[in-house]
């Protein structure tokens, strides 16, 4: 089967999305998890819902996404599984089993949203690494999400995240916008920002 390919553009819409809803069940005080590209998953509940593009029903992806377990988006952003079982390869210190989840499902191109209830904060990560975070109760932050989005993509979110899981920390972080951080090499992520901060 011939993997399709993902423009810049599809990318950052499907995370400009995928942040908005967990912005929204964050501060519902809820927690949830979305795996956008192929993984194995095992089925938690009965999988009564149909396949739908999740442009057209965001409304019933969050829904789905307060379920236990994951939300699982093929690269077409069509809902194929949810409330399934993501097996977890590794733990990280001081995160939950819904975190260990998402950075074993974050290989390849995979592009993980992990929603936090304890801490209300959303996570971007990628090839086992987290790239961003975003305070949900952050006044207004829903207004950055384009930017932010705008720079992952175009600093490359696979360069952006050169630091270890295990290091999950705000202040190894570089806060761009007020609520989100960026993480990755400082001396990279500083190289790059100035190119697009032209643009804004």
């Amino acid at each position: 089967m011939v993997k399709k390919k993902v423009s810049k553009k599809e990318k950052e819409n499907i995370e400009e999305l995928l942040i908005h809803v967990g912005l929204k069940v964050a501060k519902r005080g809820e927690g949830a998890l979305f795996v956008v590209g192929d993984i194995e998953y095992k089925p938690l509940v009965d999988q009564n819902v149909p396949t739908f593009n999740v442009f057209k029903n965001p409304k019933l992806l969050e829904s789905l996404a307060l379920m236990d377990g994951a939300v699982i988006i093929n690269e077409s952003n069509m809902m194929v599984a949810y409330g399934v079982m993501v097996k977890s390869r590794k733990t990280i210190k001081n995160f939950g089993t819904r975190h260990s989840a998402g950075v074993s499902a974050s290989v390849g191109d995979n592009l993980v949203v992990v929603v936090s209830e304890e801490d209300k904060k959303v996570r971007i990560l990628r090839r086992g690494k987290m790239i961003m975070q975003i305070d949900a109760l952050q006044k207004n932050v829903e207004k950055e999400v384009p930017k932010a989005v705008n720079l992952l993509e175009s600093v490359g979110a696979g360069a952006v995240g050169t630091i270890g899981t295990s290091i999950l920390a705000p202040t190894l972080g570089i806060a761009l916008l007020p609520g989100i951080v960026l993480f990755g090499s400082a001396y990279f992520i500083g190289k790059n920002i100035s190119k697009w901060g032209r643009k804004y």
